[in-house]
């Protein structure tokens, strides 16, 4: 996850996939896609100025040549 303020982020489609899912105070709004179930980013509770993204989720962003070593779960034994 990467961190940006709020006034950076902008969603520019896919809205409607989304589902947000908050729990206790309900400070914080974690989303995910109703389809597949990943989680593309959310807004923190300790600091809700800011947005955490999952990069992976940003097209044309390779994770892996960002942070050289990740193991992603499958080409991996």
């Amino acid at each position: 996850m990467h961190r940006v303020q709020a006034e950076q982020f902008t969603l520019v489609a896919g809205e409607e996939y989304l589902t947000l899912y908050q729990f206790h105070t309900k400070t914080a709004k974690h989303y995910f896609c109703k389809v597949c179930g990943i989680y593309p980013f959310h807004r923190t509770r300790k600091d809700p100025k800011f947005y955490a993204i999952n990069v992976a989720c940003l097209e044309g962003v390779d994770p892996f040549r960002l942070q050289p070593g990740l193991i992603d779960g499958r080409s991996n034994d």
